[in-house]
């Protein structure tokens, strides 16, 4: 750890960290990255050489400590549903995560961190992760309107992607989860409120016209997509494992880097359950 140097990716959040082999991390250092993630809501591990369960054993210092299972998990040769192959190539139709979005917030106990270990890049580069802020995409409503956003809960639903992002319909053997959170939340580890809608999985404002809260949505989703000052931009190499806290952030990625393949792994931890908060909202 002491040979460990640590650069923030800009003020607001996001901090690279080199010189430190998640492998031999023991738990002490563990505990100060968990502090650090409350903190940066990103980090990002360079020169990573990650196995499957070593990927996999890092989750037991955060979150419920139980690691997600991800209804996609089994495919292209991956036996394991704890670890969600993400991948893409000159076949691909489309890809996960290009709209900004918070993994499965449809779970009553959405996912607490996602770390996603990368390896394989695009030759030519290209393929880049951005994260926001829900801390400060809330701080940064004007009172007004943050004042009616508190009052109101959003209906997150497992279906939608494939519907409105992916433009299929999903897959007819899946469950897919559907929760009511409030559109503000407080943070379970933190205890700092944030904003709590997302374009991946939030499909209505319940209480109002269809008319009315999608005005509102629309609104609340282009503030977090046009608020660069508190969002990061992480530039991917082979061997780099990020980690962000997925109930303080939103993130998306780029594919801007097609024919050509990106190929990474992620693992998620389960967090607290949210339905106290939905049913006090």
């Amino acid at each position: 750890m002491s040979d460990a140097a640590f650069s923030h990716i800009t003020p607001t959040i996001g901090t690279e960290i080199t010189g430190l082999d998640l492998t031999q991390a023991d738990a002490a250092t563990m505990a100060r990255m968990r502090a650090l993630l409350n903190e940066r809501m990103v980090l990002v591990f360079r020169d990573q050489q990650l196995s499957q369960a070593q990927h996999k054993a890092l989750g037991a210092h955060f979150g419920t400590g139980v690691l997600h299972r991800h209804p996609l998990a089994i495919q292209g040769g991956n036996t394991d549903p704890e670890v969600l192959p993400v991948k893409a190539d000159a076949n691909s139709k489309y890809v996960a995560g290009e709209d900004w979005h918070t993994d499965v917030s449809c779970d009553p106990a959405p996912i607490a961190v996602s770390m996603l270990y990368m390896r394989k890049t695009p030759e030519n580069g290209g393929g880049d992760t951005m994260f926001a802020s829900m801390y400060d995409a809330l701080e940064t409503l004007s009172p007004p309107i943050r004042a009616l956003v508190e009052t109101l809960s959003a209906r997150h639903n497992g279906a939608r992607p494939w519907r409105d992002v992916y433009g299929i319909e999903p897959p007819k053997d899946q469950p897919y989860n559907v929760s009511v959170h409030p559109c503000v939340l407080t943070h379970p580890e933190t205890g700092r409120p944030l904003l709590w809608v997302n374009g991946g999985f939030t499909d209505r404002i319940l209480g109002l016209s269809q008319h009315e809260g999608g005005a509102i949505l629309r609104m609340l989703l282009s503030h977090i997509e046009r608020g660069v000052k508190f969002q990061c931009r992480v530039k991917w190499r082979p061997g780099t494992l990020v980690m962000w806290d997925n109930i303080a952030t939103q993130h998306t990625a780029s594919w801007d880097y097609f024919p050509q393949s990106r190929h990474a792994e992620r693992v998620s931890v389960i967090g607290a359950d949210l339905t106290a908060q939905s049913k006090a909202a």
